[in-house]
């Protein structure tokens, strides 16, 4: 029978293989990490390998001792904004050591932040084509935005400080801008970002009508902070979300999906609050502009009326003068030619009486006595309907003939006007008179000459 080993001496045999298999040479190792903690200057952490379906297939603890521990972290959060934490996927160079307490482990002596990037850049990248795969990665960016949103529906930690700064300058902005937003709580780091966020959408929506448009803010901080945005569903539930939603997730460095779907991305809290009152500001601007349009339209229509009714005003006196010059005129020739057709019509209407008498003796022995009867009837309608014709005729002579006389110059002259004249024409300005110019004035009994002074 073969002598058995105590344990020491396996622990040796297996220190001296690790060893030996790579002798003084480190190598580079991708893996996840897993529980990293920091005591007595030293991190600790297990790397972890899984497989396609997420199950563990490989593990070993990891140490970074606390001689390089400051200028790694430094150098990794320089290039990534992240410290050594939890969940990050790195590309860790070192060696293997197998210690006869503590089994095997790896001691890490430098990082590529590079690689943890990379893995990051990938993951926002397969989430982005699926989305656009489903015809889903513009929907924000096409739905219409409010000129001046101030229903506003907020997504963020309560007690955040990138939260209180938003309120702040939203609620206290210097135009006094009335603004009305909503917290609707969630978590905003680690792993309950993602179902914390759509919970708190999914509670916005079923108030949609009340709201303008959906805030998700939250400070900066680390870039595996952010981690939890970088999440298909999530990034699924904004990309179709019925409402303009804003993001304000971290600091300008840092970017997330959610920066890449969103209907507008802002660096900051603060920034999205800026962005809020700045539309304010230009939408009250655009509308001043218009009314002062509309004001200097409306002056110059009013004073283009003025002086349309200025020019009028002055063209009716003329136009008066004229119209009743015409009417005089045409008064006075009808004056002239009224007797005429009087005396004409009465002569013609005498005449035709003249005849109808000269016939009646010989009209009435031929008719019976009731046709004599209605002949003299009929002779008596003929001889009254005469005279109302000559009666209604003589009176509209006479009134026509009033009407002329009072109308007359000669008229006008008597109830107090005069003509005024120069050089034979009436004077109907006064820009038509010169200093020293002889006048002569026509009164109802004569005419006087003065000089202009």
């Amino acid at each position: 029978m073969n002598s058995a080993l105590t344990l020491s001496q396996l622990q040796h045999y297996l220190a001296d293989a690790v060893r030996n298999s790579l002798p003084g040479r480190g190598v580079w190792v991708t893996a996840e990490l897993v529980d990293v903690r920091i005591a007595g200057g030293h991190c600790y952490m297990e790397l972890v390998e899984k497989d396609a379906r997420g199950q563990t297939v490989a593990k070993m603890r990891a140490n970074i001792w606390r001689n390089l521990l400051p200028s790694l972290r430094k150098k990794f959060y320089a290039a990534t904004g992240a410290d050594i934490v939890t969940g990050l996927k790195v590309m860790v160079g070192g060696c293997a050591n197998h210690h006869p307490l503590y089994g095997l482990s790896f001691n890490i002596q430098d990082i590529d932040p590079s690689y943890t990037l990379g893995d990051m850049e990938r993951l926002r990248r397969e989430i982005l084509d699926t989305l656009k795969a489903e015809n889903v990665l513009e929907l924000q960016r096409s739905l219409p935005m409010s000129p001046v949103p101030q229903k506003i529906a907020v997504i963020s930690a309560a007690g955040a400080a990138g939260y209180g700064d938003f309120i702040d300058q939203l609620l206290h902005n210097t135009e006094g801008f009335r603004f009305y937003p909503c917290l609707f709580e969630a978590v905003m780091q680690g792993e309950r970002t993602s179902a914390s966020v759509r919970a708190a959408l999914q509670r916005i929506e079923e108030t949609i009508d009340f709201w303008d448009c959906v805030v998700i803010i939250r400070g900066g901080g680390a870039t595996t902070d952010l981690n939890g945005f970088d999440e298909l569903e999530l990034a699924r539930a904004v990309a179709t979300f019925p409402l303009p939603i804003v993001v304000g997730i971290g600091h300008e460095r840092d970017r997330t999906v959610l920066d890449e779907i969103a209907h507008t991305r802002i660096k900051t809290p603060t920034g999205v609050a800026a962005f809020f009152v700045e539309r304010a500001r230009g939408w009250l601007a655009e509308a001043m502009t218009r009314v002062n349009e509309i004001t200097r339209y409306a002056s110059e229509y009013v004073n283009g009326e003025k002086r349309r009714l200025s020019q009028a005003g002055a063209t009716i006196p003329s136009l008066a003068s004229a119209r009743v010059g015409k009417a005089r005129a045409g008064l006075e020739s009808v004056a002239r030619i009224l007797p005429a057709l009087g005396q004409t019509q009465i002569a013609r209407e005498e005449a035709r009486l003249k005849g109808i008498s000269a016939l009646m003796p010989t009209l009435v022995g031929r008719r019976t006595e009731a046709e004599r009867h209605d002949l003299s009837i009929a002779e008596e309608r003929l001889l009254s309907a005469l005279h109302t014709t000559l009666r209604r005729h003589t009176d509209r002579l006479a009134s026509l003939s009033g009407l002329i006389d009072a109308y007359s110059p000669i008229r006008t002259l008597e109830r107090g006007y005069s003509i005024t004249r120069i050089d034979g024409r009436a004077v109907r300005k006064s820009d038509d008179v010169a200093p020293d110019a002889v006048i002569t004035t026509q009164l109802a009994d004569g005419t006087i000459s003065s000089k202009v002074l």
